[in-house]
């Protein structure tokens, strides 16, 4: 007699559903990155509510220009911010857009003040002094600006970016051999008393106490020795200086931050790796001299006389010659200030830069600073007193990302903080506890009432319950790893509801079942029968709540997005333990003598009346039939 209509073979499906975990668990512990301990690979990424940490939601209100926002203005800034977070030196810092207006930012295991990351730092227009490639060599040739909107640079040996106020297509420019003589500007020694712009984001400490740890950090005569530096150090002609100076390419880019600036510059172990990662206010103050780094060379800057606010407009155009430029136009106090600066920089004879800052055309230069990076640094090519023009080997993309760039600021919109949480560790472990804590209490209401109401069948609620928690784990954990998924309190409480949708559908199928069995069908028959009519409540069920949390999703931010995709993620899983364990191991149960019992089996009252009298058939039907 062929098997009743729905019956599968039970085999096949736990077949599939051990493959699962199989697959699943071989990446839990050797994906790309699991590394330590089986423990360490176990562990999934806790957001800030469990580990503690600062989170902050930044709302983009509208660009410069007075529009709304667009997914590539989010983009460019979420970069933007992204790199000022981490140049606070910490570690697996997130910045991820949320939806088409917020940013939102997370630092876990720390409590920082955030909201100046949000903020549109000007541009500074610096006059470049002097140069050097950070080991006392000669300085590289001037880069042109990267296409990138990050700021960086790269180096283009046949065209080097140039201001004038028409179009020009000079020789590439450079910097010739460092000339002994040093600029007024530059050449005094470093002291305690010389302030430089470069300071810490706020710390309880002082600058003072700042720079007088680091002193002692590098030594007494490494400090002696930077400070008696009137130029860049050439190690390579003192090797004893080398040894003194070796300390100070230890300290970490916020140690650096608080030094003076003719010792960032003069110290040649200082290199730009840590000069790139110090904090972003390091050179914010306009007011001071600084240095900043373009393709591995470092540049002492002038204070800054021309602000990103004197930037009227910045676009990218084809010149005469179907060239790239960058037209720059200035603001009424704008243009005096910029009039001024290329005419100081222009008058080479009144030493406004060292030779070393001459471009190839024998020109100064003008650096335009963005936070800590250098995005361009061309010549000046005469006095400009009216609208301006940057060129250079651009094509269309370097060109509008330069224009970007200086017609923003640091950040193409602006931004309102909406809220600044911070979580200590103490209160985040103990929130982890709680939440784990309900969980283990709702599946064990869930389990104790399985097992009271449904006997043998609370068993195959207590073991697809397992099952789809073992599955929701693993895949927390690889999804940490493969897209930065965080468990957050939101999340576990997600997972917590998805408990009442999962035991929903065990009441579904065991009523279905029992209804079956009263209406005289026997056990092994009415399991599939009851499988089948019960499959489309439970699919049904099951996809309003995973539409309802991918809907909740998409509108959401913050928590409530991570406990819009944790429930999501639990329902799908329990799908999947429902059709790949539930039906087959229901399947089995039904072959056993057992399932036959009302008092084991949990079906209650449907059994009884047809299997009170010895030798009774199987099948009730067949005996009335």
């Amino acid at each position: 007699m062929a098997p009743p209509q729905g019956q599968m073979r039970p085999g096949r499906q736990l077949a599939v559903l051990g493959l699962i975990f199989v697959v699943l668990y071989l990446l839990v512990f050797f994906s790309g990155g699991a590394s330590g301990g089986w423990k360490d690979r176990l562990e999934p990424r806790l957001g800030l509510d469990l580990v503690g940490g600062t989170r902050l939601t930044l709302e983009a209100t509208n660009t410069v220009d007075g529009r709304p926002p667009t997914a590539d203005n989010l983009e460019e800034a979420r970069q933007i911010i992204e790199s000022r977070v981490n140049a606070y030196g910490v570690a697996e810092a997130e910045v991820v857009t949320e939806g088409n207006r917020n940013i939102v930012i997370s630092l876990p295991g720390q409590n920082r003040d955030l909201t100046d990351v949000g903020e549109a730092a000007e541009l500074r227009f610096r006059k470049v002094l002097k140069a050097t490639d950070g080991s006392g060599a000669a300085a590289a040739p001037a880069p042109t600006p990267s296409a990138t909107p990050s700021g960086t640079a790269s180096p283009a040996p046949s065209d080097s970016p140039k201001v004038s106020a028409s179009p020009s297509a000079g020789g590439q420019g450079g910097m010739a051999p460092a000339s002994p003589s040093a600029s007024p500007s530059a050449s005094a020694p470093a002291s305690p008393s010389a302030s430089p712009s470069a300071s810490a984001e706020p710390v309880p400490q002082s600058i003072e106490q700042q720079r007088k740890a680091v002193e002692q950090k590098v030594g007494a005569a490494a400090w002696t020795a930077a400070s008696g530096l009137q130029a860049p150090a050439d190690l390579t002609a003192d090797p004893s200086l080398a040894d003194k100076l070796k300390p100070f390419g230890t300290l970490s880019p916020q140690e650096v931050a608080v030094l003076p600036v003719e010792m960032q510059f003069n110290v040649p172990t200082i290199t730009c790796a840590q000069l790139d990662k110090r904090p972003a206010a390091s050179i914010k103050d306009e007011k001071q001299k600084a240095v900043a780094c373009e393709t591995g060379a470092k540049y002492l800057l002038d204070v800054a006389k021309v602000l990103g606010t004197d930037v009227k407009n910045a676009s990218a155009q084809l010149d005469q010659t179907s060239s790239w430029v960058v037209s720059l136009n200035f603001t009424g106090d704008g243009q005096e200030k910029w009039t001024a600066l290329t005419r100081e920089a222009f008058n080479n004879e009144g030493q406004a830069c060292d030779q070393t800052a001459l471009g190839r055309d024998g020109k100064c230069r003008v650096a335009v600073v963005l936070d800590n990076e250098i995005v361009s640094s061309p010549e000046i090519q005469g006095v400009l007193t009216g609208d301006s023009q940057i060129t250079g080997s651009f094509d269309n993309k370097a060109a509008n990302a330069l224009a970007s760039q200086l017609r923003y600021g640091a950040l193409p919109v602006t931004f309102e903080p909406q809220e600044q949480q911070n979580v200590t560790a103490t209160l985040g472990d103990s929130h982890l506890k709680a939440g784990l804590l309900a969980a283990g209490i709702g599946m064990l209401l869930v389990i104790i009432y399985s097992f009271f109401y449904y006997r043998l069948l609370g068993s195959v609620i207590f073991l697809s319950l397992v099952l789809s928690a073992l599955l929701v784990f693993g895949a927390l954990v690889v999804l940490g790893r493969s897209i930065g998924f965080t468990l957050t309190l939101a999340g576990i409480a997600g997972m917590i509801v998805s408990l009442g949708v999962a035991a929903d559908s065990f009441v579904i199928y065991f009523e279905r079942l029992k209804d079956e069995i009263r209406e005289g069908r026997s056990p092994r028959s009415a399991v599939p029968r009851a499988w089948i009519r019960a499959r489309r409540t439970i699919i049904s069920a099951n996809a309003i709540t995973l539409m309802s949390a991918v809907v909740l999703y998409i509108v959401s931010v913050g928590a409530v997005k991570g406990f819009a995709f944790a429930l999501g993620l639990a329902t799908v899983l329990d799908l999947v333990v429902v059709f790949l364990f539930r039906h087959p191991i229901m399947t089995m149960f039904a072959r056993t003598r057992a399932f036959l019992s009302p008092r084991v089996s949990g079906l209650g009252r449907a059994l009884p009346a047809r299997s009170a009298e010895p030798g009774t058939a199987r099948n009730p039907r067949v005996k009335e039939a």
